[in-house]
Protein backbone atom coordinates (compact mmCIF):
# COMPACT_ATOMS: atom_id res chain seq x y z
CA UNK A 1 0.00 0.00 0.00
CA UNK A 2 1.38 3.37 -0.97
CA UNK A 3 2.30 5.47 2.01
CA UNK A 4 0.49 8.76 2.10
CA UNK A 5 2.37 11.95 2.89
CA UNK A 6 1.63 13.90 6.02
CA UNK A 7 -0.29 17.16 5.92
CA UNK A 8 2.90 19.11 6.69
CA UNK A 9 4.80 17.46 3.82
CA UNK A 10 1.93 18.02 1.40
CA UNK A 11 1.68 21.69 2.33
CA UNK A 12 5.42 22.23 1.95
CA UNK A 13 5.52 20.37 -1.37
CA UNK A 14 2.53 22.31 -2.62
CA UNK A 15 4.07 25.67 -1.71
CA UNK A 16 7.46 24.75 -3.21
CA UNK A 17 5.86 23.41 -6.40
CA UNK A 18 3.72 26.51 -6.83
CA UNK A 19 6.68 28.80 -6.15
CA UNK A 20 8.91 26.79 -8.51
CA UNK A 21 6.36 26.97 -11.31
CA UNK A 22 5.98 30.72 -10.80
CA UNK A 23 9.73 31.39 -10.66
CA UNK A 24 10.49 29.18 -13.68
CA UNK A 25 7.71 30.89 -15.64
CA UNK A 26 9.11 34.30 -14.65
CA UNK A 27 12.65 33.23 -15.59
CA UNK A 28 11.45 31.86 -18.92
CA UNK A 29 9.52 35.04 -19.67
CA UNK A 30 12.54 37.19 -18.73
CA UNK A 31 14.89 35.06 -20.80
CA UNK A 32 12.55 35.10 -23.79
CA UNK A 33 12.00 38.84 -23.62
CA UNK A 34 15.69 39.59 -23.29
CA UNK A 35 16.59 37.19 -26.11
CA UNK A 36 13.94 38.75 -28.32
CA UNK A 37 15.18 42.23 -27.45
CA UNK A 38 18.82 41.38 -28.17
CA UNK A 39 17.95 39.63 -31.42
CA UNK A 40 15.84 42.57 -32.56
CA UNK A 41 18.65 44.94 -31.72
CA UNK A 42 21.09 42.76 -33.68
CA UNK A 43 18.69 42.66 -36.59
CA UNK A 44 18.44 46.43 -36.55
CA UNK A 45 22.22 46.75 -36.46
CA UNK A 46 22.43 44.31 -39.40
CA UNK A 47 19.90 46.37 -41.35
CA UNK A 48 21.97 49.50 -40.70
CA UNK A 49 25.18 47.70 -41.68
CA UNK A 50 23.44 46.37 -44.78
CA UNK A 51 22.82 49.85 -46.15
CA UNK A 52 26.44 50.85 -45.42
CA UNK A 53 27.74 47.70 -47.09
CA UNK A 54 25.46 48.16 -50.09
CA UNK A 55 26.60 51.76 -50.46
CA UNK A 56 30.21 50.63 -50.47
CA UNK A 57 29.56 47.60 -52.65
CA UNK A 58 27.16 49.06 -55.19
CA UNK A 59 28.18 52.71 -55.65
CA UNK A 60 25.95 53.17 -58.63
CA UNK A 61 22.94 53.31 -56.34
CA UNK A 62 24.31 55.67 -53.73
CA UNK A 63 27.15 57.31 -55.68
CA UNK A 64 29.73 57.13 -52.92
CA UNK A 65 33.00 58.92 -53.50
CA UNK A 66 35.70 56.90 -55.30
CA UNK A 67 33.29 54.61 -57.17
CA UNK A 68 32.33 55.13 -60.83
CA UNK A 69 28.70 54.85 -61.71
CA UNK A 70 26.63 55.81 -64.65
CA UNK A 71 23.92 58.38 -64.28
CA UNK A 72 21.27 55.72 -64.72
CA UNK A 73 22.39 53.85 -61.57
CA UNK A 74 23.76 50.37 -61.21
CA UNK A 75 27.22 49.04 -61.87
CA UNK A 76 29.06 50.44 -64.83
CA UNK A 77 29.35 47.92 -67.60
CA UNK A 78 33.11 48.31 -67.62
CA UNK A 79 33.39 47.90 -63.87
CA UNK A 80 34.33 44.54 -62.44
CA UNK A 81 33.17 43.03 -59.15
CA UNK A 82 34.15 45.64 -56.60
CA UNK A 83 36.87 45.20 -53.98
CA UNK A 84 35.71 44.36 -50.39
CA UNK A 85 38.21 46.46 -48.53
CA UNK A 86 36.07 49.59 -48.47
CA UNK A 87 33.13 47.32 -47.60
CA UNK A 88 34.92 45.82 -44.62
CA UNK A 89 35.92 49.28 -43.52
CA UNK A 90 32.26 50.30 -43.69
CA UNK A 91 31.14 47.42 -41.40
CA UNK A 92 33.99 46.50 -39.02
CA UNK A 93 33.52 43.23 -37.15
CA UNK A 94 30.75 42.06 -39.44
CA UNK A 95 31.11 39.23 -41.90
CA UNK A 96 30.19 40.24 -45.45
CA UNK A 97 29.61 38.03 -48.41
CA UNK A 98 28.54 38.80 -51.95
CA UNK A 99 27.28 35.94 -54.06
CA UNK A 100 25.33 35.39 -57.22
CA UNK A 101 21.88 33.93 -57.29
CA UNK A 102 23.23 30.53 -58.22
CA UNK A 103 25.31 30.45 -55.02
CA UNK A 104 28.72 31.33 -56.39
CA UNK A 105 30.61 33.50 -53.96
CA UNK A 106 32.14 36.58 -55.46
CA UNK A 107 33.71 38.12 -52.38
CA UNK A 108 33.68 37.26 -48.68
CA UNK A 109 35.54 38.49 -45.67
CA UNK A 110 35.43 40.14 -42.25
CA UNK A 111 37.53 42.49 -40.24
CA UNK A 112 38.17 42.07 -36.52
CA UNK A 113 36.56 44.43 -34.09
CA UNK A 114 38.74 47.00 -32.51
CA UNK A 115 40.93 45.29 -29.94
CA UNK A 116 39.51 41.84 -30.64
CA UNK A 117 40.68 38.74 -32.48
CA UNK A 118 39.41 37.68 -35.85
CA UNK A 119 36.38 35.43 -35.45
CA UNK A 120 35.76 32.28 -37.48
CA UNK A 121 33.47 32.64 -40.47
CA UNK A 122 29.83 31.61 -40.26
CA UNK A 123 28.77 28.28 -41.77
CA UNK A 124 26.43 29.72 -44.39
CA UNK A 125 24.21 27.39 -46.43
CA UNK A 126 25.02 26.93 -50.13
CA UNK A 127 21.57 27.95 -51.26
CA UNK A 128 19.60 30.68 -49.56
CA UNK A 129 15.89 30.99 -50.23
CA UNK A 130 14.43 34.45 -49.96
CA UNK A 131 10.75 35.39 -49.86
CA UNK A 132 9.14 36.47 -53.11
CA UNK A 133 8.08 40.05 -53.69
CA UNK A 134 8.47 43.14 -55.87
CA UNK A 135 10.45 45.20 -53.35
CA UNK A 136 13.57 44.39 -51.44
CA UNK A 137 13.65 40.77 -50.53
CA UNK A 138 15.48 39.89 -47.32
CA UNK A 139 15.59 37.27 -44.60
CA UNK A 140 17.10 36.92 -41.13
CA UNK A 141 18.34 33.60 -39.79
CA UNK A 142 20.92 32.19 -37.39
CA UNK A 143 23.79 29.85 -38.23
CA UNK A 144 26.71 28.35 -36.38
CA UNK A 145 30.31 29.36 -36.84
CA UNK A 146 32.62 27.10 -38.79
CA UNK A 147 34.63 26.51 -35.61
CA UNK A 148 34.69 27.43 -31.94
CA UNK A 149 31.02 26.82 -31.22
CA UNK A 150 29.89 30.41 -31.83
CA UNK A 151 26.84 31.61 -33.68
CA UNK A 152 26.03 34.31 -36.25
CA UNK A 153 22.93 36.32 -36.96
CA UNK A 154 22.63 36.63 -40.74
CA UNK A 155 20.77 39.07 -43.01
CA UNK A 156 20.52 38.00 -46.65
CA UNK A 157 18.88 40.32 -49.18
CA UNK A 158 18.42 40.97 -52.91
CA UNK A 159 18.17 44.60 -53.92
CA UNK A 160 15.34 45.29 -56.38
CA UNK A 161 17.76 47.24 -58.65
CA UNK A 162 20.61 44.73 -58.54
CA UNK A 163 18.75 41.50 -58.74
CA UNK A 164 21.67 39.25 -59.70
CA UNK A 165 23.49 39.62 -56.37
CA UNK A 166 22.73 38.30 -52.90
CA UNK A 167 24.23 40.48 -50.22
CA UNK A 168 24.88 38.72 -46.90
CA UNK A 169 25.79 40.55 -43.71
CA UNK A 170 26.42 38.39 -40.58
CA UNK A 171 27.06 39.58 -37.04
CA UNK A 172 28.53 37.31 -34.35
CA UNK A 173 26.23 36.50 -31.41
CA UNK A 174 29.00 35.99 -28.84
CA UNK A 175 27.93 38.99 -26.77
CA UNK A 176 24.26 38.03 -27.02
CA UNK A 177 24.93 34.41 -26.06
CA UNK A 178 27.22 35.50 -23.21
CA UNK A 179 24.53 37.86 -21.89
CA UNK A 180 21.83 35.19 -22.14
CA UNK A 181 24.01 32.57 -20.46
CA UNK A 182 24.81 34.96 -17.62
CA UNK A 183 21.11 35.72 -17.23
CA UNK A 184 20.27 32.01 -17.23
CA UNK A 185 22.96 31.25 -14.66
CA UNK A 186 21.92 34.16 -12.43
CA UNK A 187 18.22 33.27 -12.70
CA UNK A 188 18.95 29.64 -11.83
CA UNK A 189 20.93 30.60 -8.73
CA UNK A 190 18.33 33.14 -7.62
CA UNK A 191 15.51 30.64 -8.22
CA UNK A 192 17.26 27.95 -6.19
CA UNK A 193 17.97 30.35 -3.33
CA UNK A 194 14.40 31.65 -3.33
CA UNK A 195 12.98 28.10 -3.36
CA UNK A 196 15.24 27.15 -0.46
CA UNK A 197 14.12 30.22 1.46
CA UNK A 198 10.47 29.50 0.70
CA UNK A 199 10.94 25.88 1.84
CA UNK A 200 12.52 26.94 5.14
CA UNK A 201 10.02 29.72 5.75
CA UNK A 202 7.12 27.48 4.76
CA UNK A 203 8.35 24.72 7.04
CA UNK A 204 8.50 27.15 9.96
CA UNK A 205 5.10 28.67 9.19
CA UNK A 206 3.42 25.29 8.68
CA UNK A 207 4.99 23.88 11.83
CA UNK A 208 3.78 26.93 13.76
CA UNK A 209 0.32 26.64 12.22
CA UNK A 210 0.03 22.90 12.81
CA UNK A 211 1.21 23.08 16.42
CA UNK A 212 -2.41 23.41 17.69
CA UNK A 213 -3.32 20.31 15.64
CA UNK A 214 -0.47 18.42 17.27
CA UNK A 215 -1.79 19.55 20.66
CA UNK A 216 -5.25 18.33 19.67
CA UNK A 217 -3.76 14.98 18.67
CA UNK A 218 -1.91 14.68 21.98
CA UNK A 219 -5.10 15.57 23.87
CA UNK A 220 -7.07 12.98 21.89
CA UNK A 221 -4.45 10.34 22.73
CA UNK A 222 -4.75 11.11 26.44
CA UNK A 223 -8.53 10.97 26.22
CA UNK A 224 -8.32 7.65 24.37
CA UNK A 225 -6.15 6.41 27.24
CA UNK A 226 -9.05 7.13 29.61
CA UNK A 227 -8.40 10.66 30.91
CA UNK A 228 -11.65 12.45 30.05
CA UNK A 229 -10.62 15.60 31.91
CA UNK A 230 -8.17 16.61 29.18
CA UNK A 231 -9.02 19.68 27.08
CA UNK A 232 -7.48 21.42 24.07
CA UNK A 233 -5.28 24.24 25.33
CA UNK A 234 -5.34 27.75 23.84
CA UNK A 235 -8.62 27.23 22.00
CA UNK A 236 -9.86 30.54 20.60
CA UNK A 237 -12.27 31.74 17.95
CA UNK A 238 -9.77 33.86 15.98
CA UNK A 239 -8.40 30.97 13.89
CA UNK A 240 -9.86 27.89 12.23
CA UNK A 241 -7.81 25.55 14.41
CA UNK A 242 -8.81 27.54 17.50
CA UNK A 243 -12.49 27.23 16.61
CA UNK A 244 -11.93 23.51 16.08
CA UNK A 245 -10.42 23.35 19.56
CA UNK A 246 -13.44 25.15 21.04
CA UNK A 247 -15.80 22.73 19.30
CA UNK A 248 -13.76 19.76 20.51
CA UNK A 249 -13.71 21.11 24.07
CA UNK A 250 -17.48 21.46 23.99
CA UNK A 251 -17.87 17.94 22.62
CA UNK A 252 -15.40 16.56 25.17
CA UNK A 253 -17.30 18.29 27.98
CA UNK A 254 -20.51 16.60 26.87
CA UNK A 255 -18.75 13.27 26.50
CA UNK A 256 -17.24 13.60 29.96
CA UNK A 257 -20.62 14.56 31.45
CA UNK A 258 -22.26 11.61 29.71
CA UNK A 259 -19.49 9.27 30.84
CA UNK A 260 -19.71 10.51 34.42
CA UNK A 261 -23.49 10.23 34.34
CA UNK A 262 -23.16 6.72 32.98
CA UNK A 263 -20.64 5.81 35.66
CA UNK A 264 -22.86 7.35 38.31
CA UNK A 265 -25.84 5.47 36.89
CA UNK A 266 -23.90 2.22 36.92
CA UNK A 267 -22.73 2.84 40.47
CA UNK A 268 -26.27 3.72 41.51
CA UNK A 269 -27.58 0.59 39.78
CA UNK A 270 -24.97 -1.56 41.47
CA UNK A 271 -25.73 0.08 44.82
CA UNK A 272 -29.46 -0.41 44.20
CA UNK A 273 -28.91 -4.05 43.37
CA UNK A 274 -26.79 -4.52 46.45
CA UNK A 275 -29.40 -2.71 48.52
CA UNK A 276 -32.18 -4.81 47.00
CA UNK A 277 -30.33 -8.03 47.71
CA UNK A 278 -29.63 -6.91 51.24
CA UNK A 279 -33.22 -5.73 51.63
CA UNK A 280 -34.57 -9.09 50.51
CA UNK A 281 -32.12 -10.93 52.75
CA UNK A 282 -32.91 -8.73 55.75
CA UNK A 283 -36.67 -8.92 55.18
CA UNK A 284 -36.43 -12.71 54.91
CA UNK A 285 -34.33 -12.77 58.06
CA UNK A 286 -36.77 -10.57 59.96
CA UNK A 287 -39.80 -12.56 58.85
CA UNK A 288 -38.17 -15.91 59.48
CA UNK A 289 -38.09 -15.45 63.26
CA UNK A 290 -41.79 -14.64 63.81
CA UNK A 291 -42.79 -17.30 61.28
CA UNK A 292 -40.69 -19.86 63.14
CA UNK A 293 -42.31 -18.77 66.38
CA UNK A 294 -45.82 -19.09 64.88
CA UNK A 295 -44.90 -22.52 63.53
CA UNK A 296 -43.61 -23.55 66.99
CA UNK A 297 -46.76 -22.37 68.75
CA UNK A 298 -48.91 -24.13 66.15
CA UNK A 299 -46.94 -27.33 66.66
CA UNK A 300 -47.39 -26.96 70.42
CA UNK A 301 -51.16 -26.71 69.81
CA UNK A 302 -51.17 -29.88 67.71
CA UNK A 303 -49.29 -31.76 70.40
CA UNK A 304 -52.11 -31.41 72.90
CA UNK A 305 -52.13 -27.81 73.99
CA UNK A 306 -55.79 -27.69 73.08
CA UNK A 307 -56.49 -30.02 76.03
CA UNK A 308 -54.36 -27.96 78.43
CA UNK A 309 -55.79 -24.49 79.06
CA UNK A 310 -52.48 -22.97 80.15
CA UNK A 311 -50.60 -24.21 77.05
CA UNK A 312 -53.49 -23.21 74.81
CA UNK A 313 -53.47 -19.68 76.17
CA UNK A 314 -49.70 -19.43 75.74
CA UNK A 315 -49.90 -20.72 72.18
CA UNK A 316 -52.66 -18.33 71.15
CA UNK A 317 -50.93 -15.41 72.88
CA UNK A 318 -47.62 -16.19 71.13
CA UNK A 319 -49.27 -16.58 67.74
CA UNK A 320 -51.08 -13.26 68.18
CA UNK A 321 -47.90 -11.49 69.33
CA UNK A 322 -45.77 -12.77 66.46
CA UNK A 323 -48.55 -12.08 63.96
CA UNK A 324 -48.76 -8.49 65.15
CA UNK A 325 -45.00 -8.21 64.85
CA UNK A 326 -45.13 -9.55 61.28
CA UNK A 327 -47.99 -7.16 60.48
CA UNK A 328 -45.98 -4.17 61.67
CA UNK A 329 -42.97 -5.32 59.65
CA UNK A 330 -45.06 -5.91 56.53
CA UNK A 331 -46.76 -2.53 56.93
CA UNK A 332 -43.38 -0.83 57.21
CA UNK A 333 -42.09 -2.64 54.14
CA UNK A 334 -45.23 -1.76 52.20
CA UNK A 335 -44.88 1.90 53.20
CA UNK A 336 -41.25 2.01 52.07
CA UNK A 337 -42.15 0.29 48.78
CA UNK A 338 -44.88 2.85 48.09
CA UNK A 339 -42.54 5.71 48.91
CA UNK A 340 -39.89 4.22 46.61
CA UNK A 341 -42.46 4.10 43.81
CA UNK A 342 -43.11 7.80 44.32
CA UNK A 343 -46.76 7.43 45.22
CA UNK A 344 -48.13 10.82 46.29
CA UNK A 345 -48.97 11.53 49.90
CA UNK A 346 -51.69 13.78 51.21
CA UNK A 347 -50.96 17.50 50.83
CA UNK A 348 -52.84 19.09 53.70
CA UNK A 349 -51.84 21.98 55.90
CA UNK A 350 -50.53 20.28 59.03
CA UNK A 351 -49.68 22.18 62.24
CA UNK A 352 -46.40 20.44 62.89
CA UNK A 353 -46.11 21.80 66.43
CA UNK A 354 -49.39 20.08 67.36
CA UNK A 355 -48.23 16.78 65.86
CA UNK A 356 -44.95 16.95 67.80
CA UNK A 357 -46.75 17.87 71.01
CA UNK A 358 -49.07 14.88 70.69
CA UNK A 359 -46.15 12.54 70.00
CA UNK A 360 -44.22 13.89 73.00
CA UNK A 361 -47.24 13.42 75.25
CA UNK A 362 -47.63 9.83 74.06
CA UNK A 363 -43.95 9.15 74.60
CA UNK A 364 -44.17 10.45 78.17
CA UNK A 365 -47.11 8.18 78.79
CA UNK A 366 -45.11 5.21 77.54
CA UNK A 367 -41.93 6.17 79.43
CA UNK A 368 -42.95 8.50 82.31
CA UNK A 369 -39.54 8.26 84.00
CA UNK A 370 -37.69 9.99 81.13
CA UNK A 371 -37.34 13.80 81.44
CA UNK A 372 -38.37 15.66 78.28
CA UNK A 373 -37.36 19.24 77.43
CA UNK A 374 -39.61 20.47 74.61
CA UNK A 375 -39.62 23.91 72.98
CA UNK A 376 -41.93 24.21 69.98
CA UNK A 377 -42.52 27.14 67.66
CA UNK A 378 -45.73 27.23 65.66
CA UNK A 379 -45.10 25.88 62.17
CA UNK A 380 -47.46 24.70 59.43
CA UNK A 381 -46.27 22.37 56.67
CA UNK A 382 -47.93 20.66 53.73
CA UNK A 383 -48.15 16.91 54.03
CA UNK A 384 -49.73 13.80 55.46
CA UNK A 385 -50.47 14.24 59.16
CA UNK A 386 -50.37 10.52 59.95
CA UNK A 387 -47.02 10.03 58.22
CA UNK A 388 -45.54 13.08 59.93
CA UNK A 389 -46.72 11.72 63.24
CA UNK A 390 -45.08 8.40 62.37
CA UNK A 391 -41.81 10.28 61.76
CA UNK A 392 -41.89 11.90 65.19
CA UNK A 393 -42.98 8.65 66.89
CA UNK A 394 -40.10 6.74 65.27
CA UNK A 395 -37.57 9.35 66.39
CA UNK A 396 -38.82 9.21 69.97
CA UNK A 397 -38.98 5.41 69.87
CA UNK A 398 -35.38 5.35 68.66
CA UNK A 399 -34.37 7.41 71.73
CA UNK A 400 -36.14 4.98 74.06
CA UNK A 401 -34.56 1.96 72.32
CA UNK A 402 -30.94 3.18 72.35
CA UNK A 403 -30.58 5.21 75.53
CA UNK A 404 -30.67 4.14 79.19
CA UNK A 405 -33.87 4.47 81.17
CA UNK A 406 -34.32 7.89 82.69
CA UNK A 407 -31.84 9.53 80.29
CA UNK A 408 -33.27 12.96 79.37
CA UNK A 409 -34.03 14.07 75.80
CA UNK A 410 -34.61 17.44 74.23
CA UNK A 411 -36.99 18.38 71.41
CA UNK A 412 -36.77 21.66 69.44
CA UNK A 413 -39.06 22.84 66.63
CA UNK A 414 -37.96 26.09 64.99
CA UNK A 415 -38.66 28.05 61.82
CA UNK A 416 -35.50 28.84 59.89
CA UNK A 417 -35.21 30.38 56.40
CA UNK A 418 -38.66 29.42 55.18
CA UNK A 419 -38.55 25.92 56.66
CA UNK A 420 -39.35 24.03 59.84
CA UNK A 421 -36.49 22.32 61.66
CA UNK A 422 -37.19 19.56 64.18
CA UNK A 423 -34.34 18.37 66.40
CA UNK A 424 -34.48 15.37 68.73
CA UNK A 425 -31.42 15.16 70.98
CA UNK A 426 -30.75 12.30 73.39
CA UNK A 427 -28.12 11.81 76.08
CA UNK A 428 -27.24 8.24 75.18
CA UNK A 429 -23.91 6.64 74.22
CA UNK A 430 -23.88 8.28 70.77
CA UNK A 431 -22.61 6.77 67.52
CA UNK A 432 -19.32 6.56 65.74
CA UNK A 433 -19.05 8.39 62.37
CA UNK A 434 -19.25 5.08 60.49
CA UNK A 435 -22.43 4.14 62.32
CA UNK A 436 -23.95 7.59 61.82
CA UNK A 437 -23.39 7.38 58.04
CA UNK A 438 -25.57 4.22 57.90
CA UNK A 439 -28.20 5.31 60.45
CA UNK A 440 -30.98 5.77 57.87
CA UNK A 441 -30.29 2.59 55.92
CA UNK A 442 -32.91 -0.14 56.02
CA UNK A 443 -32.38 -3.02 58.46
CA UNK A 444 -29.18 -1.41 59.67
CA UNK A 445 -28.12 -2.10 63.25
CA UNK A 446 -24.99 -0.85 64.90
CA UNK A 447 -24.82 -4.21 66.70
CA UNK A 448 -22.89 -6.51 64.30
CA UNK A 449 -24.52 -9.59 65.86
CA UNK A 450 -27.93 -8.30 64.69
CA UNK A 451 -29.26 -8.78 68.19
CA UNK A 452 -32.83 -7.72 68.82
CA UNK A 453 -32.17 -6.83 72.40
CA UNK A 454 -32.33 -3.21 71.37
CA UNK A 455 -35.66 -3.93 69.65
CA UNK A 456 -37.01 -3.14 66.21
CA UNK A 457 -36.30 -4.46 62.74
CA UNK A 458 -34.09 -1.57 61.72
CA UNK A 459 -36.75 0.20 59.62
CA UNK A 460 -37.75 3.04 61.93
CA UNK A 461 -35.13 5.57 60.82
CA UNK A 462 -35.46 4.39 57.20
CA UNK A 463 -39.14 5.34 57.36
CA UNK A 464 -38.17 8.69 58.89
CA UNK A 465 -35.83 9.46 55.98
CA UNK A 466 -38.22 8.19 53.28
CA UNK A 467 -41.27 10.09 54.59
CA UNK A 468 -39.23 13.26 55.09
CA UNK A 469 -37.89 13.06 51.54
CA UNK A 470 -41.41 12.44 50.21
CA UNK A 471 -42.42 15.74 51.87
CA UNK A 472 -39.55 17.58 50.17
CA UNK A 473 -37.37 17.67 53.28
CA UNK A 474 -34.15 16.15 54.52
CA UNK A 475 -33.14 13.97 57.45
CA UNK A 476 -29.69 14.01 59.04
CA UNK A 477 -27.91 12.95 62.19
CA UNK A 478 -24.93 14.31 64.10
CA UNK A 479 -23.37 12.34 66.91
CA UNK A 480 -20.26 12.06 69.02
CA UNK A 481 -19.47 8.84 70.88
CA UNK A 482 -20.30 9.27 74.56
CA UNK A 483 -22.20 12.56 74.03
CA UNK A 484 -25.50 11.44 72.56
CA UNK A 485 -26.96 12.00 69.09
CA UNK A 486 -29.08 14.68 67.45
CA UNK A 487 -31.53 13.75 64.70
CA UNK A 488 -32.60 16.69 62.54
CA UNK A 489 -35.62 16.90 60.24
CA UNK A 490 -36.05 19.86 57.88
CA UNK A 491 -39.36 20.45 56.08
CA UNK A 492 -40.56 23.34 53.88
CA UNK A 493 -43.26 25.53 55.35
CA UNK A 494 -46.72 25.72 53.84
CA UNK A 495 -47.38 28.84 51.70
CA UNK A 496 -50.06 30.02 54.10
CA UNK A 497 -47.59 29.78 56.97
CA UNK A 498 -45.38 32.31 55.17
CA UNK A 499 -48.18 34.61 53.99
CA UNK A 500 -50.10 34.74 57.31
CA UNK A 501 -47.47 34.62 60.02
CA UNK A 502 -49.64 36.31 62.64
CA UNK A 503 -52.10 33.42 62.69
CA UNK A 504 -49.57 30.74 63.59
CA UNK A 505 -46.51 32.39 65.01
CA UNK A 506 -45.58 32.43 68.67
CA UNK A 507 -43.66 29.83 70.61
CA UNK A 508 -45.49 26.79 71.87
CA UNK A 509 -43.41 25.94 74.89
CA UNK A 510 -43.37 23.01 77.21
CA UNK A 511 -45.26 24.88 79.88
CA UNK A 512 -48.06 26.07 77.60
CA UNK A 513 -48.70 22.93 75.54
CA UNK A 514 -47.27 20.06 77.51
CA UNK A 515 -47.42 18.83 81.07
CA UNK A 516 -44.31 19.17 83.16
CA UNK A 517 -42.23 16.06 82.40
CA UNK A 518 -39.11 17.13 84.28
Amino acid sequence: MRRRLSLRARLILGVITLAAVGLVAADFATYSELRSFLMNRTDRSLATAHFAVRGALLPGFHRPAGFGANPQGGIAPTQRTPDLRPLIAAAPGEYVQLRLLDGRILRAGSAPRLGGPRLPAPALPTHITLPAGSGERFRYFTVAATSGGGRYRVRASIDPQAKKYILIVASPLNDVDSTLQRLLRTASIVTAVVLLGIALLGLWVVRLGLRPLEAIGATASKIAAGDLTQRVARAEDRTEVGRLGLALNGMLGQIESAARAREASLRALEASERKLRRFVADASHELRTPLAAVRAYAELFTRGAADRPADLKRSMSGIRRESERMSVLVDDLLLLARLDEGRPLARDAVPLHEVVAEAVETAHAVDPARPVDAELDAAVVLGDRDRLRQVVDNLLANVRAHTPEGAPMRIRLRKLDGGAELEVTDSGPGMAPEEASHAFERFYRADPTRSRASGGAGLGLSIVAAVTEAHGGTASVSSTPGEGATFRIELPLAPDDESHPDEIRGPVTESSRLPDYR
